[in-house]
């Protein structure tokens, strides 16, 4: 039974800090806008 609660916490740690991880990925940092523009191949455009 010590074995089994040892694996319990070992998996709540590293489950722990992989959620803590991703939440300060998500909070702290930001990726930057940027445009992007790309050609779109054959397509023809109707002109009115």
């Amino acid at each position: 039974m010590p074995s089994l609660i040892r694996f319990l916490v070992v998996c709540s740690l590293l489950g722990g800090i992989v959620v803590g991880g991703l939440y300060v990925l998500a909070e702290y940092f930001e990726p930057e806008t940027k445009e992007i523009s790309k050609a779109i191949r054959d397509i023809k455009l109707k002109r009115d």
